[in-house]
């Protein structure tokens, strides 16, 4: 498993995301703009076997059994900010040209609130920016500004959302919010939702060879496990549980309760269209 891991890891680095296409067969075209919480990174190298969260949404659609087939685009990137997405070339490259697009989701924040400065008064204009950057591009899709997981603290969660429902609300776009859902979930169990990353060198000695088996390669190893399979062992260690990204079963309430946000939606303009 650790060559593959190493494999896998050097592939993505390397070329990076998958190359996006839109498909305009019949296909509902859905893209998804996002950071590495939309990404799904690691997911996608652990578990290339299993759906994905673009996958699952895509097959949830497709179980309502009355609506179109669509056709799921992830364009996260990890580390991404709105301002990075336009100013690096990205957004012209991988989602200005994308053809037959009929809803995008937009979801940043979370690197925003860390990166950029003066984030109340930019974070809104960069978020404006790429709005009216989509409605020139993709005039006949359905924007979707959707809100941060519980990722960040309350506090500072609650101050990203509420400048996200402002651009909504100015932009009179309709709000996907998110965070209830996931917090919601996350009271089942605070750590059943995320994956552990963990640098080895915080590792005990006579511990590491439990954990070689899932290291990432660099001059910096981390422990990558999705789940708790390790918990027993490392649980007790300071910040075992600190990193907030989603695991698969965070991927799947995210896309569940996407799925269950957009299915009315689709069903009535399909309706609306006969």
């Amino acid at each position: 498993m650790k060559t593959l891991l190493r494999f896998l890891i050097v592939l993505f680095t390397l070329v990076g995301p998958v190359a996006l296409r839109a498909e305009q067969d019949g296909k509902i075209q859905i893209l998804l703009l996002g950071d590495s919480s939309t990404e799904a990174k690691f997911p996608k190298l652990l578990a290339p076997q299993e759906p994905q969260f673009e996958d699952v949404i895509r097959i949830l659609l497709a179980a309502e059994g009355d609506l179109p087939p669509t056709n799921v685009i992830n364009s996260g990137v990890s580390g991404e900010t709105i301002r990075r997405l336009i100013d690096s070339g990205r957004y012209e490259k991988q989602a200005s040209k994308l053809p037959g697009l009929d809803y995008i989701f937009i979801r940043y924040g979370l690197n925003d609130q860390a990166k950029i400065p003066d984030f109340e008064v930019n974070f809104p204009k960069h978020f404006h920016e790429l709005l009216a950057r989509l409605r020139s591009d993709h005039p006949q899709a359905m924007l979707i500004p959707m809100t941060v997981i519980p990722f960040a603290d309350e506090a500072t969660s609650a101050k990203i959302n509420g400048l996200i429902r402002q651009v909504a609300e100015e932009e009179k776009l309709t709000l996907f919010d998110i965070y209830p859902r996931y917090a919601a979930e996350l009271k089942n169990g605070p750590n059943m939702l995320n994956y552990r990353r963990y640098p080895l060198e915080k590792v005990p000695e006579k511990l590491r060879e439990l954990a070689k088996p899932y290291l990432t390669e660099g001059k910096d190893p981390a422990v990558v496990v999705l789940d708790n399979r390790l918990d027993a062992h490392f649980g007790n260690l300071p910040g075992w549980y600190g990193d907030r990204h989603p695991n698969l079963a965070g991927y799947h309430v995210i896309a569940d309760e996407t799925a269950k946000f957009l299915a009315p939606i689709i069903r009535a303009k399909a309706h609306d269209g006969k």
